[in-house]
């Protein structure tokens, strides 16, 4: 009998703790930012000269959930221009983007 009723506090408390432990848990993003701006740039036709072509993006995200391409920190000017054209007024996909929000994204390029 002993047994049985120390089997059933421990089911109970495993019942309650897994109710706890749920609780409060937020849905994640659909994808991150960063993974929909890598589905955005990888159909490319860069001839890379070197290893690879590197960019510092600024983006801000505005009220409809578009990203607007703020600068592109870079050496190449062809990767400015196709970066800005593949990004610039994109519809995103997050639950919770705050408008107004500067987000600094690295690009690397490779072969």
């Amino acid at each position: 009998m002993r047994k049985i009723k120390a089997v059933m506090v421990a089911a109970m408390l495993f019942a309650t703790v897994g109710v706890f432990a749920t609780e409060g848990k937020k849905d994640l993003p659909v994808k991150s930012l960063s993974t929909q701006i890598y589905e955005m740039l990888k159909q490319n036709q860069f001839d890379v000269e070197s290893d690879e072509l590197t960019a510092e993006v600024r983006i801000i995200i505005n009220a409809k959930g578009e990203m607007v391409v703020l600068s592109v920190e870079t050496n190449s000017e062809s990767l400015e221009r196709f970066v800005k054209s593949r990004l610039n007024y994109q519809k995103v996909e997050l639950n919770e983007v705050e408008s107004g929000t500067v987000y600094a994204v690295p690009v690397r390029i490779t072969e």
